[in-house]
């Protein structure tokens, strides 16, 4: 029997990020030099996973709101973009690589949520070509650092819920929320604008088509700011923004609601937003990136 440690690569490195640990490292601090810290500490943010010449900038807002020497434990939920998931599913590494240091995953965690019989066990080679949850491993690392060696993660791949599953992850979350040496990462991008994308939303009395997608885009980070899933639900149906996170975001905020259940005070609230370029004509497309930040009171 192999006691050989199951290891996932650092995929994207080298293509989506930099695979030079110091120039990462220069890279990521530079980022963060720009960001206010406003809402410190979050008990969950909301981060994009596109590649960091993009959204680099815009990611340090929310892991400018981390607190590491209370933080123990890192849940990073993030969507499937390959492979259909009716459910969630979780890694079957031990450890996740970066080019700054290695992530170990809180296996004790790991047990527990699998015991549940919610869980799937995704394949490393699905692990490695997803991009939603490596995307924020870097940013982790380097907003942890300082108690590098105090912590562990609970990588959760979510896939693509209805809303009674949402409810059921949230609640099942909802534990892990509450407690202060948690944080809970979510990742996702907002809209995926233009005809490569399948999604040409477009309000004539917003001016611009980048000011409509804003428009649009801002008017669902309100509703998660108001911490209701439902309004969040029918925002999705009536508008279908194609906002790649929004199951984890809704299991983030069934979480939240069975806590509030509880009497425990929250708030919402995003610190940045950017496009990744602007779209002035049918043919343009663009990708929208927020940072937010929750606090528990």
């Amino acid at each position: 029997m192999s006691n050989r440690v199951v290891c996932r690569e650092a995929s994207h490195a080298g293509s989506w990020y930099t695979a030079t640990g110091s120039q990462l490292n220069a890279q990521l601090e530079g980022w963060l030099s720009q960001a206010q810290t406003t809402k410190r500490p979050a008990r969950a943010i909301i981060a994009p996973h596109a590649g960091y010449t993009y959204c680099g900038a815009c990611a340090a807002f929310a892991y400018k709101q981390i607190d590491p020497s209370i933080t123990r434990r890192v849940f990073i939920l993030g969507p499937s973009h390959h492979v259909p998931l009716s459910r969630c599913a979780l890694s079957p590494a031990e450890v996740y690589r970066t080019p700054l240091y290695d992530l170990r995953i809180d296996q004790k965690v790991y047990a527990d949520l699998w015991k549940t019989g919610m869980f799937e066990r995704m394949t490393l080679q699905t692990d490695e070509e997803e991009h939603s949850i490596e995307m924020q491993l870097p940013y982790t690392a380097k907003a942890m650092e300082s108690h590098k060696d105090d912590f562990a993660i609970v990588p959760i791949l979510v896939g693509a819920l209805n809303e009674s599953k949402e409810q059921d992850y949230g609640k099942l979350l909802s534990k892990y929320l509450a407690d202060p040496s948690n944080l809970f990462v979510i990742s996702s991008d907002f809209c995926h604008w233009g005809q490569r994308f399948r999604y040409t939303y477009y309000d004539d009395a917003q001016g611009e088509i980048y000011s409509s997608i804003e428009h649009l885009d801002k008017m669902g980070m309100s509703i998660i700011e108001q911490l209701d899933p439902i309004s969040f639900s029918n925002y999705l149906k009536k508008y279908r923004n194609t906002i790649c996170g929004r199951h984890p975001i809704g299991v983030l905020l069934n979480a939240v609601e069975e806590l509030k259940k509880n009497g425990i005070d929250m708030n919402c609230s995003f610190l940045n937003y950017a496009q990744s370029s602007q779209c002035r004509n049918w043919q343009d497309s663009s990708v929208s990136y927020a940072a937010g930040a929750l606090i528990v009171h």
